[in-house]
């Protein structure tokens, strides 16, 4: 580089910057308060979040309107931390190739999604562009001088003021900011995507980050282990599928779908190379077929438990079991269908009084009468429709599997209530609740628990809703119908085993 271009780097000065931020005021109040940079931009307090937005986008615009435009001489702001498109300080070709930007100088906005910050910065056309969500806002002409700025006597009232105004000797000063910026935490990355920084909640950022790193550990592998892959796709169809409900990208959902699709791919691959399953247990029994063979539907067929014992309209247990098959039947639209043996290998009580109940409450909604649908045979079934179910306009559900997983739920439920032993024995719905529970959280082996430790009576009342006394008849006739072994209700847990025959139907803990 020439002495002369070396001088002409020199004067060029260092773009602007500032950052207007909404943050909550205190906890138990909607008041939001808003800052601004600018060491000469005092504090406001604004009623609601609402509120906030308006007067933050506001006090920009005031900015942007009584402030000088881009300069020509400027370099770009971002440049001091490393943007993109520039070389790391320490570089000592920084300064030969800072001319990697390029275009006008202009000022360009930069908002968060969320509506909690807005950043305008003063950079070169390229950087701009390079710049996610960057909106240009004004632009210089190369040659053009800088808009001399007003005087400060004609600023109108309440107006925002540049703290680089120029000095009597015509330079410009760029501002010493009030404090240190706080250090971002360093951006993970999986499955080529950047993981945001600001990513809620925390757990699920540790635990994309963590994947990211155990999927490049894989990579170094001299040896392939087909079992440990199975289980990172598994735990990574999971955490996309959470990342989707919390951004709402579609494209997430469907990379957790390939995700699930690559974990049956590698335990297959297992399978045919060394004859043993990636799930096989470690005393060398010989692996189960599950009906849910993933851990997204295990995730999700817990979910539903979840769901009805925290929104079952009717109280007790035949309610509750009703309810959880209804809404598996009608999980995606809030409709479904139904035939008369659906309800009655619930072993309930009375099915139509239980019917016209929740019909009577207004959770359910028939075209005809209870005894209409108990009537009814598979080659004319009930359409029955849920309104809670029903997604609203903005196509909000309570759950987040597709179509295709829910006759997989449904089915799996269905086999599980409707076992061959607990129909000999004409089980009440009670005992079917509970089995169909300790069905969804076991370990591999089929101990009690994801643990394998037992289950909390508190969080087993939850889900099956009888007092301690009834809960012990009930394991009783688990046990007398080969469900459970080794069972022991002990004044905080059940534990126990369930029984090889069912096996297939169990959910078992990640």
């Amino acid at each position: 580089m020439t002495q002369a271009a070396a001088g002409e780097m020199d004067e060029r000065v260092l773009g602007r910057r500032w950052t207007v931020r909404l943050d909550a005021a205190g906890r138990g109040s909607t008041e939001v308060r808003l800052s601004c940079s600018r060491p000469a931009c005092a504090e406001q307090r604004l009623p609601t979040a609402t509120a906030g937005r308006a007067a933050a986008i506001a006090h920009i615009q005031d900015h942007l309107r009584t402030g000088p435009g881009p300069r020509a001489q400027a370099f770009c702001s971002c440049r001091i931390e490393n943007c993109r498109t520039h070389i790391s300080p320490e570089d000592p070709k920084l300064r030969a190739e800072v001319w990697r930007c390029g275009g006008a100088v202009v000022l360009a906005v930069v908002a968060d999604r969320a509506g909690r910050w807005w950043q305008v910065m003063e950079c070169c056309a390229r950087c701009a562009a390079a710049t996610p969500g960057a909106k240009v806002v004004a632009a210089s002409a190369p040659s053009a001088a800088p808009r001399p700025a007003p005087a400060p006597s004609a600023s109108p009232v309440g107006t925002p003021r540049f703290s680089d105004r120029s000095t009597e000797d015509g330079a410009r000063r760029v501002p010493t900011p009030r404090s240190t910026p706080r250090q971002r935490r360093a951006a993970g990355k999986i499955a080529q995507r950047v993981i945001p920084h600001d990513l809620r909640p925390d757990v699920l950022r540790e635990e994309l980050v963590e994947l990211g790193n155990l999927f490049r550990a894989y990579q170094q592998r001299a040896e392939p282990d087909l079992a440990v892959l199975a289980g990172l796709h598994e735990r990574k169809a999971l955490a996309f599928t959470t990342w989707a409900d919390v951004t709402g990208d579609v494209n997430l959902r469907l990379e957790a779908n390939r995700a699930e699709q690559a974990a049956s791919a590698a335990r297959l691959q297992n399978q045919n190379r060394t004859g043993t399953p990636a799930g096989e247990h470690a005393d060398g029994a010989p692996p189960v077929a599950r009906l849910l063979t993933s851990a997204t539907q295990w995730a999700h067929a817990r979910s539903v438990l979840s769901h009805v014992a925290g929104h079952s309209p009717l109280p007790g247990p035949e309610a509750r079991l009703l309810v959880l098959m209804v809404t598996l039947r009608t999980a995606n639209t809030g409709t479904g269908n139904l035939v008369g043996q659906d309800v009655a290998s619930l072993g309930l009580a009375d099915p139509e009084r239980l019917v016209d109940d929740l019909v009577g409450c207004g959770w359910l909604e028939l075209p005809g009468t209870a005894g209409d649908l108990l009537a009814s045979r598979p080659e004319g079934p009930t359409p029955i429709t849920v309104p809670c179910l029903v997604p609203g306009v903005d196509g909000a559900s309570p759950f987040t599997f597709g179509r295709k997983l829910r006759p997989k739920l449904s089915g799996w439920a269905q086999k599980a209530v409707s076992d061959k032993k607990l129909r000999k024995a004409k089980a009440p719905a009670a005992t079917r609740l509970l089995a169909l529970t300790l069905a969804a959280l076991t370990s591999p082996a089929g101990r009690l628990g994801a643990d394998g430790r037992g289950m909390a009576l508190e969080a087993l009342h939850d889900q099956v809703p009888v007092d301690r006394d009834a809960l012990q008849g009930l394991v009783d006739q688990l046990t007398a119908t080969d469900w459970l072994a080794e069972a022991a209700l002990t004044d905080t847990h059940l534990t126990g085993q369930l029984t090889e025959r069912v096996l297939p139907l169990t959910c078992p803990g990640v």
